[in-house]
């Protein structure tokens, strides 16, 4: 049996934390009439000059220590509302503006309800033993909304894990359109099955790449086009659907990564940004890319996406295709294997299979390497994140699910060439829920997204009872000797 070591530390959600998010009343977004909208911004604008003072310097003083930089925030939703309000574009004043800003946000308590599913990489360089870290965890509010929270801090010498101090409110950062791709948007657009005289006039009228202005160009002309209106609207309104599903999202350098917080910024991410896999990727020339992968939920569908980084202060969020991504669940190996890039993902619900690909937002086949063969993982297998390099192979944390929609943590060693080939894997749990860690939000569930190696060890972090986070290390070599 494997020896675990429990760290001290229980990470739970705290509903004092905040972001500010758009408040539009009598929109799509937030229902009602469309003219309420109006009939609100002519109220605000009918108070006297006096009245308005004191509401927005009431407004400040509530949001100190709670917001970062709130005011841009009233600003941004300012001008989101001037898009759908007659009334706005003539204000000009900056305290009204910052003031209709303010009646246009809400304040949302982004981890609310829970803080799980953590995943850990190394980032920067060890010192004197001690490896700094980013832990990205799931973080759900209201509505059961997921966004990606992170934590920062240091492994030391035998497993020792310590967490920076939290701040006490965190920030959205700023959305931007990015140069869009045509190959990849078309595979798509293919995937999608909208492929048409619409779509086709659309793509061939844009660039290989292609700015935001440039596609809008393309579909005004569509629009004014003979084809049939119908036929039009649908493909318009899907065009803007998966554009705006790729982004970029810039934070201030200045801050620190633990006051970043990516929310749901897309149509297709609505519904949340769920179980974000984060690896360190290192290129074939020595590059070193963060990427993860995430479920993109819009309430009916999910999206499989990517983000990649280089310093956790600028992300840029892009699509994936491809037959055998889809569902829940992809991870990607942190290296090239034999000049391809490789993942694993579980695209039939319970099984796990390698992928592979010349381009890592585009898969399209795969190879079944676990299926379910234990009573603890009858129902699926699955990882807990990207696969951790070792000399022996291709360590891998899996989770099983078992009677009662039980949770347990697996493990399974890949060949380090040929990854769909099994070296060993482990015959009971490697970790299941203790007492204390069964009741929440979903009992009987341990869950991870993400582990990490240093000085031996095998750090790993994992979600409880899909409510808090808990964190266990162990001898990566107890692990391998308990394999068969």
């Amino acid at each position: 049996m494997v020896e675990l070591t429990r760290t001290e530390h229980s990470l739970q959600p705290d509903a004092r934390r905040l972001v500010p998010r758009p408040f539009l009343p009598g929109t799509a977004s937030f229902g009602g009439p469309s003219e309420r909208l109006d009939l609100i911004v002519a109220r605000i604008l009918d108070l006297a000059p006096d009245m308005q003072g004191r509401l927005l310097a009431d407004a400040r003083q509530r949001a100190i220590g709670r917001y970062v930089d709130v005011e841009s925030a009233w600003l941004m939703h300012f001008e989101l509302g001037a898009q759908n309000s007659v009334h706005l574009g003539s204000v000009t004043d900056l305290d009204q503006r910052l003031l209709i800003g303010a009646y246009l946000t809400m304040g949302y308590a982004y981890e609310g309800a829970a803080l799980t599913n953590p995943s850990m990489v190394p980032f920067g360089d060890a010192h004197e033993g001690a490896q700094p870290f980013i832990m990205s965890a799931r973080a759900i509010g209201e509505g059961h909304i997921s966004s990606v929270a992170f934590f920062t801090g240091t492994v030391g010498r035998n497993g020792r894990v310590d967490f920076d101090p939290r701040f006490a409110y965190a920030g959205n950062g700023v959305r931007t359109a990015p140069l869009y791709d045509r190959d990849s948007f078309s595979h798509k657009v293919a995937e999608l099955d909208f492929v048409n005289d619409a779509s086709s006039r659309i793509l061939s009228a844009v660039p290989a790449q292609f700015t935001a202005d440039q596609l809008d160009g393309a579909l005004r002309n569509v629009v004014e086009s003979d084809l049939d209106p119908v036929l039009v609207a649908d493909t318009v309104r899907m065009i803007h659907w998966l554009a705006a599903s790729n982004y970029q999202l810039d934070f201030d350098p200045a801050l620190p990564i633990s006051q970043h917080l990516v929310s749901p910024a897309a149509p297709s991410e609505s519904h949340g940004m769920e179980d974000a896999r984060f690896v360190r990727f290192v290129d074939d020339d020595g590059a070193v890319t963060y990427y993860a992968t995430y479920t993109a939920y819009d309430g009916m569908r999910i999206l499989p996406q990517l983000i990649k980084t280089t310093d956790f202060h600028h992300f840029r969020m892009a699509t994936m295709s491809g037959p055998t991504v889809y569902h829940k669940g992809m991870a990607l190996f942190p290296r090239k294997v034999q000049g391809e890039f490789a993942a694993l993902s579980r695209h039939d619900h319970e099984t796990t299979f390698v992928m592979r690909s010349d381009n890592i937002r585009r898969w399209d086949n795969a190879e079944a390497v676990l299926i379910p063969e234990q009573g603890w993982e009858a129902v699926q297998t699955g990882n807990c994140g990207s696969p951790l390099e070792t000399e022996e192979g291709w360590l891998v944390i899996t989770h099983g699910v078992g009677p009662m929609r039980r949770y347990v943590l697996g493990a399974v060693l890949l060949d380090l060439d040929e990854p769909a080939k099994v070296l060993g894997r482990l015959t009971s749990p490697l970790l299941e829920p203790a007492e204390d860690e069964s009741i929440g939000y979903t009992p009987d569930v341990v869950y991870s997204c993400g582990s990490m190696v240093h000085d031996g060890r095998l750090i790993l972090p994992y979600g409880y009872a899909d409510y808090g986070i808990k964190v266990v290390t162990m001898s990566v070599e107890d692990v391998l000797a308990e394999m068969s």
